[in-house]
């Protein structure tokens, strides 16, 4: 009868306990999570996911108080927020739609669960696959977009919204409010530089975001000034560490300086603390700047790898990849001298980046993949890009922090950025520290994207 009563009563303590779990999609136990902000790690925990947000993170012990239709047995893995690529391109003409959708699952399978979609020749596709990915029809990475960029007349790029009279700006923006894009993007080719300052303007009164290339008739102070809210490559923060970049930026204006003269003058006349001074005033106003070390990288050192035989090239269809050509074409025909300076220019301005740092710039992480830049590859390289960032004076808490923090600050998304309640259940698990050697980022385990969980075995269907 004792036996009887005992068990009873264990079977409704049994059921009691269970009424009081708290309902969850995925529990993640027993593993190492990493705070991006500080850099700790703390073991033997359980994150919670219910929907596509973390509900909790709690030592395995306290996990219990959760019950949940899947578990996941994190042990001996790190988890960290899923990474940001903050510049990348869909492009080509629709006859490149299917190549350019297949970039989501190269992102996801390399755990990028978002991307920043820096102005596309088919952005009517990029909006619609944002919109499907949003409301769970189509299965990628979290997209942000520009839609078509700002510029002038009789722009080299194509998709633009090219304009010249401030009548132009208004009915540009209009139609890129319209479309609900993410962002603003405008660029340097053929815009005036008066109306370049007067859109930027006028695209932040309108609440936007910008991002966007720099004028060179134009000074980093003044484009700053203007609102502008990132930097699109380093080049046009190297210019603004010269001792007066005002007075360069005149002599380009009225044409006494232009070509490669420009960046000998940068060469010969970049001062550290004019630099700093610079980049000081571009932190004070919010001005951010994406490096895109990646394709630079590619480029100057071609001679040396000329990337015919990438692995990576069987995942990038044929028709993107001959929107290479243009850039390979151009490298080829250096000459010794040239592919020397090419060198020298890139390891300069790379050299910038601790100086970005210190200052208090914020620097995001962004590849350039995607259409038309050659072997800057859509997922593998945003792992590329870190890696660089870190052998340009980052450490890898900081190239880190440039794509899973700064990325959504930039945008004013608050729900990303942690492992922690209340945010997107958007998670990298790796199976090593990326803290002890940034190049662990590629040492994946498995994926969350929006509460779903991608294994070992997901990936590779994905890389089929």
């Amino acid at each position: 009868m004792k036996k009887l009563l005992f068990t009873t009563l264990a079977l409704l303590g049994a059921l009691l306990s269970s009424a009081r779990q708290q309902p969850a999609d995925l529990i993640i136990s027993s593993v190492k999570v990493i705070d991006v902000k500080t850099g700790s790690v703390t073991p033997d925990q359980s994150i919670i996911v219910r929907h596509d947000t973390i509900i909790g993170v709690v030592s395995n012990r306290h996990a219990k108080k959760f019950t949940a239709r899947q578990t996941y047995n994190g042990s001996g893995k790190y988890a960290m927020p899923g990474l940001w690529d903050m510049h990348m391109h869909f492009g080509g003409g629709d006859t490149l739609a299917a190549e350019n959708e297949r970039f989501l699952s190269l992102y996801l399978a390399h755990g990028i669960t978002t991307i920043r979609d820096c102005a596309a020749d088919i952005s009517h596709l990029v909006l619609r696959w944002r919109d499907e990915i949003n409301n769970g029809a189509l299965q990628g990475p979290t997209i942000f977009t520009s839609g078509p960029k700002l510029e002038g007349y009789k722009s080299v790029w194509l998709g633009d919204l090219e304009i010249g009279t401030i009548t132009e700006l208004h009915q540009a923006l209009d139609s890129l409010k319209k479309l609900q894009v993410d962002f603003v993007k405008i660029t340097d080719n053929t815009i005036k530089p008066e109306l370049y300052l007067e859109a930027v303007k006028a695209a932040r009164k309108r609440g936007f975001a910008i991002s966007g290339h720099v004028p060179y008739s134009l000074t980093l102070q003044q484009v700053s000034e203007a609102g502008l809210s990132a930097v699109e490559h380093l080049s046009y923060v190297w210019k603004a560490g010269v001792k007066d970049e005002a007075a360069l930026s005149r002599s380009i204006a009225a044409g006494a300086i232009k070509g490669r003269d420009i960046n000998r003058y940068i060469l010969e006349h970049f001062d550290t603390a004019a630099a700093l001074k610079a980049y000081r005033f571009m932190a004070q106003h919010g001005t951010a700047v994406t490096p895109t070390l990646s394709l630079g990288h590619i480029l100057a050192y071609f001679d040396q790898d000329n990337h015919q035989n990438d692995p990576y090239l069987k995942y990038i269809g044929k028709g993107l990849q001959r929107t290479y050509e243009m850039r390979i074409k151009h490298v080829l025909q250096d000459d010794s001298a040239a592919i020397a300076w090419r060198k020298l220019i890139y390891e300069k301005s790379s050299s910038i980046l601790p100086l970005l740092q210190k200052a208090g710039v914020r620097i995001m992480a962004g590849t350039d993949a995607g259409y038309l830049n050659s072997f800057t590859y859509p997922g593998i390289g945003l792992h590329r890009e870190l890696a660089l960032m870190v052998k340009y004076g980052l450490t890898p808490l900081q190239a880190l922090q440039a794509s899973v923090i700064n990325s959504p600050a930039y945008l004013h998304k608050t729900n990303y950025g942690a492992i922690a309640p209340g945010k997107k259940a958007d998670i990298l698990l790796l199976n090593a520290n990326p803290l002890e050697d940034i190049t662990n980022t590629q040492r994946i385990n498995a994926v969350v994207v929006k509460g779903k969980l991608i294994n070992q075995e997901g990936i590779e269907e994905m890389l089929k």
